[in-house]
């Protein structure tokens, strides 16, 4: 095996989130404290976990005054800290720790996903009055818009949910919100809040449906059971009149 290959083996490799190199700039970070955070992670997971300055000042071609103040900014930016841990023989030692850096990204991504989640709420919001509007043939008068955002702002009802009992309104050629609402009032009255807990109920009443369709017919035709004749009275008082 060549040796240069040898020694790329040998030099092992660095494990670093995305998230991290995605968002660095987003946490104000520069590229050369990017590259020292690779760098004292680097050592980190290579059994070090409190580099020298000169090492690291090394490894980036940098002086060591500059990674010094690369490193006093990490800090006043909290996304790097020392801090003191004691071993398993009760010798205290000193480490970077990159905790802040961590829950800064979490803070971050969950304030992304809320963004879009409110993003797609309020495109299923928007969606629901333009299909009532498609289905009424007409657009809303102001009172029926009041109506539809009580429904989504007091009352919580899920768009997904409203467009639901539009459709059963439409179904049965109802174009009215107090149709609409008198469904969802009853929903809400069985607990129903999504459009599974609608399919559920359906299918449940679906199963009920042929459970009693299917008793039926047992019953019907249950051989069982004594068959019990049926006389024509009028053909009856015919032959004794005969």
């Amino acid at each position: 095996m060549d040796k240069a290959f040898e020694e790329y083996l040998k030099a092992g490799q660095t494990t670093i989130s995305n998230l991290v190199l995605y968002n660095y700039p987003m946490l104000g970070l520069n590229e050369t404290e990017m590259i020292l955070i690779i760098q004292i992670m680097s050592a980190t997971q290579s059994g070090d976990s409190f580099p020298e300055i000169e090492l690291i000042a090394r490894r980036m071609g940098k002086n060591e005054a500059d990674v010094y103040q690369a490193m006093h900014s990490l800090i006043q930016k909290n996304v790097m800290e020392i801090a003191s841990i004691q071993d398993e023989t009760g010798i205290k030692h000193d480490v970077y720790q990159f905790k802040k850096l961590f829950d800064k990204l979490i803070i971050m991504e969950q304030q992304k996903q809320n963004s879009l989640e409110n993003k797609d709420l309020k495109t299923a919001q928007e969606k629901v009055f333009q299909s009532i509007e498609v289905e009424f043939g007409r657009p809303l008068s102001p009172i029926e818009i009041e109506t539809v955002n009580l429904w989504l702002h007091k009352d919580n009802y899920l768009p997904e949910l409203i467009l639901l009992a539009l459709r059963e309104a439409v179904l049965n050629q109802a174009y009215s919100l107090k149709y609409i609402d008198r469904i969802l009032l009853s929903w809400e009255r069985q607990n129903i809040r999504s459009a599974q807990d609608v399919q559920r109920e359906q299918q449940r009443k679906r199963i009920k449906t042929q459970d009693s369709s299917s008793s039926q017919g047992r019953i019907k035709n249950d051989p069982d059971k004594p068959s019990i004749p049926l006389y024509h009275w009028s053909n009856s008082n015919n032959k004794k009149e005969e």
